[in-house]
């Protein structure tokens, strides 16, 4: 992985799910993600002025949150997205993840606390309860990748492109966290406008260092027709 490469790796205090080894199909609501999208178009937007703005500091776009949600027949409904502070940089366990593992194994750019993202353990943990009291379970996280590879500063463009597909840094993560659900929203500028597509995946096996993650089916109710979730 090149220096320049700015994927948003992230992770989080691990836990585990256990009983959906199986499930293939993860349905939504679309308004469930909203919160989601206009904070990664925010960061986004942060984005692309930092690398325009003169003497600014880069701005790294980074959004990631938690998925609350049920097991309903073949499918894990989410229906509920929570978002917690990043400690990723400021923490003693992240700190010591990143430098004894992470940097040693992908990479001296993971060096920079602006990669990647890692929930402040007390705030994780209120979530899980708050979503146990909603009758939800932990399913995993979302997190954004945007198009940095084409819109970053010029020396970064044209490097290793980054999508709605993990990184073996995002699958690593994937596997330490245990969470069955994981949700790559990738950002893009097109024309005047950004789009945004979302792809889901199950961590890699366990039992193979070199297992990749297995890509989900991704269902969203139509407009109006939401009862289920």
């Amino acid at each position: 992985m090149l220096d320049s490469r700015i994927p948003q790796e992230t992770t989080a205090a691990p836990t585990t799910t256990g009983g959906f080894d199986d499930i293939e199909v993860v349905v939504a609501d679309a308004e469930t993600f909203a919160p989601f999208v206009e904070d990664a178009i925010a960061e986004y937007r942060l984005g692309l002025e930092s690398v325009t703005a003169v003497d600014s500091p880069l701005h790294r776009p980074n959004s990631f949150g938690l998925l609350g949600g049920v097991l309903e027949d073949d499918a894990l409904v989410v229906k509920q997205i929570a978002f917690a502070t990043n400690v990723r940089a400021v923490e003693a366990v992240p700190l010591e993840e990143f430098r004894e593992n992470i940097v040693p194994q992908f990479g001296k750019q993971y060096d920079d606390g602006e990669r990647g993202f890692w929930c402040d353990s007390r705030e994780l943990l209120k979530i899980v309860r708050e979503f146990e009291n909603a009758g939800l379970e932990m399913l995993g996280s979302v997190h954004m990748h945007p198009d940095w590879h084409r819109i970053g500063p010029a020396h970064e463009r044209g490097t290793d492109s980054l999508s709605e597909r993990p990184s073996r840094m995002d699958e690593y993560l994937f596997r330490n966290a245990g969470w069955p659900l994981n949700i790559i929203c990738y950002l893009e500028s097109r024309g005047d406008g950004i789009t945004h597509t979302y792809a889901a995946w199950r961590p890699p096996g366990s039992e193979d260092p070199s297992a990749r993650a297995r890509e989900m089916t991704i269902r969203f109710f139509a407009q109006g027709h939401n009862g289920a979730a």
